[in-house]
């Protein structure tokens, strides 16, 4: 959300020292003048980066319900408005949202028609178990941080975990053992399996010490491995992509196959583009990792961009 050059730059370059070759540049929930500013900078800087490569956008509000706003800023919240994002199409996508929100289903449904590519993602939301399944049909596909800014799994209310659960849809969660507890983790790898995608969720304190850092205007202090605002929300997180690997084959029974996997070839269908593996006419995107997971090396098609010394 800098909306510099050389914010993208630094993302970028920094990135292949935890494993990570290519992502999608998160916009989040603020003003409408800071939103554009992001986009139209990622429009017109994302194919200049150095490092691990921009895939593109992922927009992570601002058509999120105020409820479930997390570490974003629910006085920017906005109803699905395509006007707002319309030039920035080429590159976006993924876009979170929450269906439940009055004006999201026509939203939902104008997107799947005019943009049927881009990832409909149901995230920062109150929906309950049959709302949530019902934007399934409308073309939600996918669910953000599975768990977290969402309405709880309860026996009585499964929500939108329970929906998730019962049905085909992938979903992606943040393993880095404060968001989620280890059982939970298992628990979800046991209900997804190969429609399941790690990811970090980090902030800009990623690959930083502990110490204070800013999230779209809002103070995050950063201790213990943990992020949050003064009221203690959980503000992203600070995990590394080689770490996610690390605790998914250390606290479930996921395999290191499956958990390799579950960082390239799933989120790579699930965008449709050629990464995730190692065959003719994909990008030759490899990371070396030792038995630690440390990273050995990171090889962006085809360039080492990341190398221990």
């Amino acid at each position: 959300m800098d909306a510099t050059p050389e914010a993208l730059e630094m993302i970028s370059s920094t990135l292949p020292q935890t494993g990570t070759t290519s992502f999608l540049a998160t916009t989040m929930t603020m003003s409408t003048q800071s939103i554009d500013n992001a986009l139209h900078n990622i429009q017109d800087h994302a194919t200049k980066v150095s490092g691990a490569e921009i895939l593109g956008i992922h927009l992570e509000g601002p058509f999120i319900n105020p409820s479930k706003h997390g570490a974003q800023d629910a006085q920017y919240v906005e109803k699905g408005n395509i006007s707002l994002i319309e030039p920035y199409m080429n590159k976006i996508k993924m876009i979170t949202l929450a269906p439940e929100v009055e004006g999201n289903e026509d939203f939902v449904k104008q997107l799947t028609l005019d943009y049927p590519d881009v990832i409909l993602s149901l995230g920062h939301s109150d929906a309950n178990y049959e709302q949530s399944k019902e934007s399934f049909k409308w073309g939600v596909s996918h669910v953000t941080h599975l768990f977290n800014a969402m309405t709880p799994y309860h026996h009585r209310a499964p929500g939108i975990v329970g929906a998730t659960f019962d049905s085909n849809v992938t979903c992606d969660i943040i393993p880095d053992l404060v968001h989620t507890h280890p059982t939970i983790l298992e628990l979800t790898y046991r209900m997804k399996e190969d429609k399941l995608i790690l990811i970090t969720d980090a902030m800009r304190a990623g690959c930083m010490k502990s110490g204070v850092y800013d999230l779209g205007g809002q103070e995050v202090t950063v201790s213990e491995g943990k992020a949050s605002l003064a009221d203690g929300t959980l503000a992203g997180s600070v995990l590394k992509m080689n770490e996610a690997l690390r605790n998914m084959t250390q606290y479930t029974s996921m395999t290191l196959l499956d958990a390799v996997n579950a960082v390239t070839r799933i989120p790579a269908e699930k965008l449709g583009i050629k990464k995730g593996a190692l065959k003719a006419g994909y990008d030759a995107d490899i990371v070396i990792f030792d038995e630690d997971f440390s990273i050995i090396s990171t090889i962006v098609a085809g360039e080492v961009k990341y190398k221990r010394g």
